[in-house]
């Protein structure tokens, strides 16, 4: 029999037995506790650090020995990853092992920090046509001499009074019917699709609400709607859970590979979220749960997959097959979720193995297939589906843009939690920064700023930042066309600092302070790295749009998405990001999917529309064309290394191009100049 041993982790204080020889990050999944990792368990992110604990803790009732974890491995020993070792004390939690009972410490730099979930709906004007509504119907009573079902006579009733012709109902709703007569004998009924009898309650009710969610990997948005009006009633958001399991979906494809029950614990994990999300979104509409007779659900691929218990593997590799790309109607029970017994959720159809139904539902919100103009839609994430087209047909591709953007590969890099820096400025003389935080509208440069963020720790920078500081670096000069950090301005400024062989810049923090922020060269090749990926794929889209004879162009472009929405436009151009568009039509399309999810709540047309829409668009697979390359090399330089900006120079006075040592990549010597405007 496997000895058990006791683990506690702190601060959360969550506990529970584990098979002896089980890694520090096993068991903080198996049990819960979030433990950063971007690797995957792979020795190689050092986000994952812990810091076993020793003595004896009387308030856990443990007598932590130093024996009680492994010594260190070769994986530990020989550990050279991005981020160093805090300390001594400090384990790779993937690395060590519980020997015996233990205490572990989670450094806050190691913890899955709640998120600023971002990702509220603008529902566009529409026509409310719910696939489920509510009869109020008054049924007469029965008599001796007319042996009749109850079901029976509120079918009669529903006929006479709605001209509807309802079908056998299930046990559940016959259930609810002879209970609500025998209490009254008015009653109102719940009725899907004009012919399903899905449940019933006593007297007069005038309420049925749905919940619309936007299952993404970083985090999991919910809206609670009337469905009657259309009304939102409630928003609310956490992290998906499934993130300890790893950070980007390729991770958590790998984690169901290496793992006989990784499928499931993915799967566990994330019903229960939801589950979780429901009944906070119900409470805060103080809205019983048994009023919720709809959901809807969309998700990428690997989300799409695992939430409803299939298989995802084969999405981590050629051909990446779906399970099936059509919609998916389901009891909301089989996905653990507590709502109506009747309830349903209808999960909107996927486009390809690596475009999911997120993108049908942001499709659907912003309605490309109805524009006579060429648009952009960039739903940019760890993994950026891009769509093109207009009325006369959709190209949709998926570029693997990795979670850079998210600050999973940045050394300073986190998810946008209070604190963090979202606005960057710099100066282009003195080159010296101002950042604005989330939680305050102040810069720092402000009076009062300093007061404003007392009680906010400045720990990082989220993804909008990033592309913002990357971005002005670049236009200071600091940052050259090829991406190199320029050691000569060190001249100028300390800001800029040898870093072995390299240089960084100090974005935050004292000279020589320990907890000074910085952007390292490494930082701009991992932003070069994804924005050029995201670049490529947008220009292979647009190839195929178009002819050699007659290029397709973007005429407008929409940034969807928690992260895309809170992109300032202009710096979305300014780094590369997307081509060059007339700034005024480069604009953020908030959270679409979700847009798209309610939508699709509200609306049986609007099931049926994108249904339609998603036979008609065609997949161009990036990885398969030898194009891609060519257009990633090219978007390697900042903003491209080719294409020019007319558009973008009108708002922004931009550096000349000027590789290492000098060059200029367009082959004039770094002369050319643009106008200077003021931003």
């Amino acid at each position: 029999m496997t000895e058990k041993h006791h683990v506690v982790f702190t601060p959360s204080g969550l506990r529970g037995e584990v098979d002896a020889g089980t890694s520090i990050l096993d068991a903080a999944r198996a049990l819960g506790a979030d433990i950063d990792s971007v690797c995957g368990g792979r020795g190689i992110c050092g986000r994952c650090q812990v810091v076993p604990s020793f003595g004896e803790f009387a308030k856990h009732g443990i007598t932590s020995e130093p024996s009680a974890v492994s010594a260190r491995g070769q994986t530990e020993t020989d550990y050279r990853g991005r981020r160093p070792l805090g300390g001594a004390d400090h384990r790779l939690s993937c690395s060590a092992e519980i020997c015996g009972d233990l205490v572990v410490d989670v450094p806050a730099a190691s913890q899955v920090h709640r998120q600023v979930i971002r990702k509220r709906v603008e529902v566009p004007a529409m026509a409310i046509d719910p696939v489920l509504h509510l009869y109020y119907v008054e049924v007469p009573a029965p008599e001796l001499d007319e042996p009749r079902g109850e079901l029976a006579r509120v079918r009669d009733q529903l006929r006479a009074d709605w001209s509807l012709d309802i079908g056998p109902a299930g046990l559940t709703a016959i259930d609810q019917v002879q209970r609500s007569l025998v209490a009254q004998r008015d009653i109102t009924v719940a009725v899907r699709d004009d012919n399903e009898l899905v449940g019933a309650v006593p007297g007069f009710a005038d309420q049925a609400v749905g919940v619309a969610v936007d299952v993404g990997s970083t985090t999991i948005a919910g809206h609670l709607c009337d469905l009657a009006t259309g009304e939102i009633l409630a928003t609310a958001g956490r992290m998906n859970p499934q993130i300890r399991f790893g950070e980007d979906l390729m991770s958590r494809v790998s984690y169901v590979m290496m793992n006989p029950d990784g499928s499931a614990d993915l799967t566990t994990s994330v019903r229960a979220a939801l589950d979780e999300l429901v009944g906070e979104l119900c409470a805060d509409a103080d809205v019983d749960r048994s009023a919720v007779y709809e959901l809807t659900l969309v998700g990428n691929p690997v989300m799409h997959h695992l939430l409803l218990g299939l298989d995802s593997v084969p999405l981590g590799g050629a051909p990446f097959a779906l399970a099936t790309d059509e919609a998916v109607e389901i009891a909301a029970q089989r996905l653990g979720i507590e709502a109506h017994p009747n309830a349903r959720a209808y999960v909107l159809p996927c486009i390809a193995g690596h475009v999911g139904a997120d993108t049908a539902a942001a499709i659907l919100s912003e309605a490309p297939h109805r524009s006579t103009t060429v648009q952009l839609l960039v739903d940019v994430g760890t993994n950026a589906e891009i769509v093109v087209g207009n009325s006369e047909r959709l190209l949709a591709a998926s570029s693997p843009t990795g979670p850079a953007f998210e600050g999973a590969q940045i050394s300073c890099g986190q998810r946008a939690t209070a604190g963090a820096i979202e606005r960057v400025r710099v100066d282009r003389e003195t080159l010296e920064p101002r950042i604005r935080i989330i939680g305050s509208e102040l810069w720092s440069t402000d009076d009062g700023f300093a007061a404003d963020t007392e009680q906010l720790e400045i720990t990082g920078v989220c993804g909008s930042g990033i592309i913002e500081v990357v971005a002005e670096l670049h236009l200071s000069g600091v940052i050259s066309t090829d991406g190199v950090i320029d050691g000569t301005l060190a001249a100028r400024t300390d800001r800029i600092e040898a870093d072995d062989r390299t240089f960084k810049y100090r974005l935050h923090g004292d000279l020589g302070a320990a907890d000074a922020l910085y952007i390292t060269q490494n930082d701009v090749r991992a932003i070069q790295l994804a924005k050029a990926a995201l670049y490529a794929g947008i220009q292979l889209l647009l190839d195929h749009y178009g002819t050699p004879e007659k290029p397709a162009v973007a005429e407008s472009i929409r940034l969807a998405g928690a992260f895309g929405s809170h992109i300032d436009p202009v710096y979305a151009v300014a780094l590369g990001l997307v081509p060059d568009c007339p700034i005024e039509n480069v604009s953020a399309a908030g959270n679409a999917a979700g847009v798209g999810a309610v939508m699709a709540l509200l609306s049986a047309n609007a099931r049926r529309e994108i249904e339609g829409v998603v036979r008609h668009v065609t997949k161009i697979e990036t990885a398969t064309e030898a194009k891609f390359q060519d257009h990633f090399v090219e978007a390697m330089a900042i903003p491209h290394n080719t294409a020019e900006y007319p558009h973008l120079s009108q708002v922004l006075d931009l550096p000349p191009r000027r590789v290492t040592g000098g060059n200029a990549a367009d082959g004039n010597g770094g002369s050319r100049r643009r106008r200077r405007r003021a931003r």
